[in-house]
């Protein structure tokens, strides 16, 4: 994308990479019913999805925002709350830190619509991120909530140039519905199901160490089970 110069700084190298078109791609995927007919939208907090979270504001849709690396958990930006001078700064992620209101996993709302970032995609909806596995994450979070199903619409904005022919897909690797690019909508035709959840046998103790959501969500689980395994007594 450096090399094409279709990437916008600082690069595309090891990142989401944001890239000239991301506002026509957003204002496409703006004129989709899943994304019309959606009264919550998560949106990743990464520059090329900046402009999808601004119309998302600006429509007076209730904004999930996961913060960066999932350090502090999940923002959720309220536009009916955020004074309209501010809706212009609230949809960046410092913006996000002092209009939204970051909260515990028990106050997070249903999710109509999801928008992931992509360093590639392929046509039959397999996408690559830039290997940290924030996003596979977030998803097997809000699996284990409730506040998705498989029938939750998945999209992703990219530059044409990010669609490719085919790409790698692992278990706990989320498909996408639709891709956004600056000149189309491509409808992909799913090859695998969508994650049912966290793996917890992939989950390391790292991982545990650096997400605090990560480690509230297991001990909730723990106590749900231990409660199950009570009621069989």
């Amino acid at each position: 994308m450096d090399e094409l110069r279709i990437s916008r700084f600082p690069g595309a190298l090891g990142r989401i990479p944001n890239f000239e078109g991301a506002e026509r791609a957003a204002r496409r995927l703006a004129r989709l019913p899943e994304f019309q007919q959606a009264k919550a939208v998560k949106v990743n907090p990464d520059s090329p999805q900046a402009p999808v979270r601004r119309i998302a504001l600006s429509e007076g849709k209730l904004l999930i925002m996961p913060s960066p690396r999932l350090k502090r958990g999940f923002l959720v930006l309220d536009p009916k709350k955020i004074a309209e001078s501010a809706l212009g700064k609230a949809f960046t992620i410092r913006g996000a830190f002092k209009y939204g209101k970051l909260v515990g996993l028990g106050d997070l709302p249903k999710i109509d619509l999801i928008v992931a970032g992509s360093v590639a995609v392929s046509s039959k909806g397999a996408r690559i991120g830039k290997g940290g596995g924030y996003s596979e994450i977030e998803y097997g979070i809000l699996r284990e909530l409730g506040l998705i199903s498989d029938e939750t619409p998945v999209v992703t904005t990219v530059h044409d140039a990010q669609v490719v022919d085919a790409a790698p897909v692992e278990d706990h690797d989320f498909s996408v519905d639709a891709i956004i690019t600056p000149t189309r909508v491509i409808r992909t035709k799913k090859k695998h199901s969508q994650p049912k959840g966290i793996i917890w046998s992939k989950v390391t103790p790292t991982m545990l160490e650096k997400i605090p959501v990560l480690r509230e969500l297991k001990r909730k689980s723990s106590r749900r089970r231990k409660v199950d395994q009570g009621d069989n007594f």
